[in-house]
């Protein structure tokens, strides 16, 4: 848990500014992280995966996401994460079942999975199964790129992603919908997400033809490596009093915790990705694993929330989809 003295809880502003106890609204995604193992160690990642992780989610615990999903037709679309999701043995059953189920599938993809020997069919894999890659993409420099994701990823994030685009990936009227991600380097806000994605486009297209349908800014949260960096640096503080101070009311409503649930990779069940990395369960009075899901029980939940939760309402907001105001 995160503990900063002298700073007001989140529940507590959250009420100063006419909001009441948080709740789910609904649920129509379901996020599922399928584990930890990742081709990658990025300083900013707050799942703190990367190639020695050995937390995996079974065939047995993806089962029962599966009976989730055909049971609840609400569960409308199905957000893949990892670590580098790809890594898991399963990661195509998962994908082609719930294709199967009619679903819409994301994929949250590090791009550099593409050339790790064994995965070179996968671009093609999602092609052909209509599904949305969520790209992390930085920044649109290489020195940026690699600063944060390691030496040699920049390069091969853009081979992947022209070979994406070869694929009809962002081609008008294809289907096959490419978003990237943006995550600042080191502790600031992100800059407007419009600002942002229309210098993107235009930088990658010149230097690289290579064409995207949205960005998404994503802010870096206080959580495991990121955390960590962020103490040893001394910046801990300074980081945290920006985001409580950039709080913003209007980004409350459109949380990814009122419309999603996230399932660890053991099933256990969380309010977001965030949460979950912070070992924080679903509120004890409803179903607490996957086996047991009641989206009944589970659509109208309190959320359990945490100074963390900060980072979601900061400037313009943060979720899985970007920025929320």
């Amino acid at each position: 848990m995160i503990v900063l003295p002298n700073v007001v809880s989140f529940e507590k502003t959250l009420a100063a500014h006419g909001h009441g106890t948080l709740r789910a609204l609904r649920i129509d995604t379901l996020q599922v992280n399928v584990g930890k193992l990742c081709n990658q160690t990025c300083t900013h990642c707050h799942v703190d995966a990367g190639p020695t992780r050995t937390e995996i989610m079974t065939r047995e615990t993806m089962e029962a996401v599966l009976a989730a999903v055909r049971r609840y037709p609400e569960l409308r679309t199905v957000d893949v994460t990892g670590g580098a999701p790809e890594m898991n043995p399963h990661f195509e059953y998962l994908v082609d079942q719930c294709r199967a189920l009619g679903r819409h599938v994301m994929d949250r993809c590090n791009l550099t999975v593409f050339f790790v020997r064994g995965k070179e069919h996968l671009p093609q894999f999602l092609a052909d199964h209509q599904v949305e890659v969520i790209a992390s993409l930085p920044c649109y420099l290489k020195e940026n790129v690699d600063q944060q994701r390691g030496k040699g990823v920049y390069d091969r994030s853009i081979a992947a992603l022209q070979t994406l685009n070869a694929l009809g990936y962002a081609k008008e009227g294809s289907g096959l919908v490419l978003n990237l991600v943006y995550n600042p380097l080191g502790p600031r806000l992100a800059p407007p997400q419009d600002e942002l994605e229309a210098d993107y486009k235009a930088e990658l297209a010149k230097r690289f033809g290579i064409t995207f349908n949205r960005l998404f800014t994503i802010t870096n949260m206080p959580i495991n490596r990121f955390l960590e960096d962020l103490h040893r640096s001394g910046q801990y503080e300074a980081y945290m009093e920006k985001l409580v101070t950039s709080f913003n009311p209007s980004a409350v409503d459109g949380l990814m915790c009122r419309n999603l649930i996230s399932v660890n990779w053991d099933g256990r069940l969380s309010d977001c990705d965030f949460n979950q990395m912070l070992d924080l369960p679903v509120e004890e009075a409803v179903p607490q694993t996957i086996q047991d899901f009641d989206l009944t029980l589970l659509a109208g939940r309190r959320v359990v929330t945490g100074l963390h939760c900060y980072g979601c309402t900061a400037g313009a907001g943060s979720s899985c989809g970007g920025a929320i105001a």
